[in-house]
């Protein structure tokens, strides 16, 4: 399989998201939301190496705030550079959000439906449904050339048609939000740690392990850990529970976390 992909995750977390599947023979790509100002979304892709002007698509996973609230000023920020990429969201997501709605008198917004497929800088991204309290979420697969990426985050169950999305990729990124001791020592109301818990909230730690396990293939070579929460989970928890799944199985993946506040590249 050919070596295509490169995941920049410019910032992963409750606070903000927002990654680039470049490219990186052409240094084309595309983002995955925007939930970050434009200083952290530029500053963010000048650490992990990508030219922010070579975006030739965006797409929304859900309309949640930390995911698209930094989607305007950025999208202005690009246009001035003379980078005008489309914008991909669903339909209700766009219909629930005003950060969304708000873009499509100034830029080309367009729609997606589970189970289409977008073509964007040379790659395909295939959108797949996530269990999320969002009007809809989802995750992608981005294939180009033998390569393929799997993004899932903001789910609390991994369903079969995920799962069959996430399988056989070269690079992952998982959700490993919390640990289940730490959720419930957190100082949050109750009703909160109920819906991060749920099966519309967030994947633990345990969980996001369990379907590595089960994601494990000969192909994969670089895992990254994601949306981990700063008040009910630590970077070293989410890390160390994917990587005892890499160890235990004698795989060879390298085991990576996404923080809120610091970019990394993967792949």
């Amino acid at each position: 399989m050919g070596r295509v992909f490169r995941l920049h995750v410019l910032a992963s977390g409750s606070s903000g998201n927002a990654s680039v599947v470049e490219d990186m023979h052409t240094g084309k790509g595309v983002l995955i939301d925007c939930g970050i100002s434009k200083r952290a979304f530029m500053e963010g892709c000048a650490a992990t190496g990508f030219d922010p002007s070579g975006l030739e698509a965006v797409v929304v996973t859900h309309e949640h705030a930390d995911h698209v609230k930094g989607l305007g000023v950025v999208m202005r920020g690009l246009s001035k550079m003379g980078c005008r990429p489309p914008l991909y969201a669903h339909a209700a997501c766009i219909e629930a959000s005003r950060s969304l709605s708000d873009l499509r008198s100034d830029f080309d917004v367009r729609t997606f439906s589970d189970g289409d497929q977008i073509s964007a800088a040379g790659m395909s991204a295939h959108p797949f449904r996530t269990s999320h309290d969002a009007s809809a979420s989802f995750g992608f697969r981005f294939e180009c050339d033998g390569d393929a990426l799997g993004f899932a985050t903001d789910t609390g169950v991994v369903s079969a048609q995920a799962r069959e999305a996430l399988g056989g990729v070269r690079i992952l990124g998982l959700e490993a939000n919390h640990g289940l001791k730490m959720l419930d020592a957190a100082e949050y109301p109750a009703y909160v740690k109920k819906r991060i818990a749920s099966d519309r909230g967030h994947l633990n730690n345990d969980q996001s392990a369990s379907e590595l396990r089960l994601l494990l293939s000969a192909r994969l070579e670089s895992v990254a850990a994601l949306h981990v929460s700063e008040n009910a989970n630590t970077y070293r928890s989410a890390r160390e529970a994917l990587l005892s799944v890499v160890e235990q199985e004698g795989h060879l993946a390298s085991v990576q976390v996404g923080f809120q506040r610091r970019p990394i590249l993967v792949g």
